[in-house]
């Protein structure tokens, strides 16, 4: 796992380990990232499926309610099959413009 901080967003990247064990590893360090906007790079697994993806569910929507971004930047999956419950984008300027927007809504009380 490799995280990177750039101000109030933390990206966290995985090389080798599945999507699951990416899950139980930020699940275990979250006291590290709650307070922070969390971009996931799932950019370097080379196949990702729909059920790699969901395993970020429970964790995206636990940030979420504490009004915080939760991104997942992956280009190996197909953005159509996503649930709408969960911000997947293919790129990291992607990721850090859906964060903008979403500290904007929060801003105006959305």
């Amino acid at each position: 796992m490799i995280i990177d901080r750039d101000g109030n967003i933390t990206i966290i990247a995985q090389e080798k380990a599945s999507a699951k064990t990416l899950v139980n590893n930020i699940e275990q360090a979250y006291h590290k990232y709650k307070n922070y906007h969390l971009i996931i790079r799932l950019s370097s697994l080379e196949k990702i499926k729909l059920e790699d993806v969901i395993e970020f569910l429970r964790l995206s929507n636990t940030h979420r309610s504490a009004k915080k971004s939760f991104v997942i930047v992956s280009d190996q999956v197909n953005l159509d099959e996503m649930p709408d419950e969960i911000v997947v984008v293919p790129t990291l300027h992607e990721a850090y413009d859906i964060i903008e927007m979403e500290d904007i809504e929060r801003d105006l009380g959305f």
